[in-house]
């Protein structure tokens, strides 16, 4: 089993990365492989509502890295989406590929793309608008027919400058909880297909 994060921060190996590799820790600790896409230095274009995708199971346009990582999504068990507060919400480049990634699915819709696959999100925040960002990020899930691992507290950490999410003992525990029940459910939802 494999499980993708994608982080949608602008900074490198910064808060968002810290926790979801906490995360991985436990994915890690089942035998569940993980992958890290950082979209940090790259620009995701927004959906241009040509629906030249339809038929096709991915974008057609090939000026950014879209393709290359909604083919990843499609290939793994669990998808795990990151991204600082950035205004109340996820980051731009988030935003634009979760849009991208919605018109695919919705122009696709019979190849059931994500169906039962199992999602997670997790926030890096400063002060406010963390649980806006995780409900934004959630609301892909829910559209693509996959199942939400919660946790026990919304998988938040606080921290403004890169590291300081190190210093939030109960956003980590919740963020290592958040692994153990992505992996409960993956490995459930593997024995059931068997």
């Amino acid at each position: 089993m494999k499980v993708l994060a994608i982080n949608g921060s602008a900074r490198k190996d910064g808060n968002t990365s810290l926790l979801v590799n906490t995360v991985f820790e436990e994915l890690n600790k089942e035998g569940i492989e993980t992958e890290m896409v950082q979209l940090s230095g790259q620009i995701m274009e927004p959906c241009k509502a040509c629906w030249a995708c339809s038929g096709k199971k991915n974008c057609v346009h090939k000026k950014d890295l879209f393709q290359e990582i909604f083919k990843k999504m499609t290939q793994a068990d669990g998808i795990i989406l990151g991204s600082p507060v950035y205004t109340a919400n996820m980051s731009a480049n988030m935003q634009a590929l979760l849009e991208r990634a919605s018109v695919v699915t919705d122009m696709n819709r019979s190849e059931n793309l994500f169906a039962h696959k199992v999602g997670a999100a997790v926030t890096a925040a400063r002060r406010g608008g963390a649980l806006s960002t995780l409900d934004s990020m959630n609301h892909f899930f829910m559209l693509q027919n996959m199942f939400v691992v919660g946790s026990s507290y919304w998988p938040i950490a606080y921290g403004q400058m890169p590291g300081d999410v190190q210093s939030d003992g109960e956003g980590l525990e919740t963020m290592r909880n958040l692994g153990r029940n992505m992996a409960y459910l993956l490995k459930a939802l593997d024995k059931r297909r068997r």
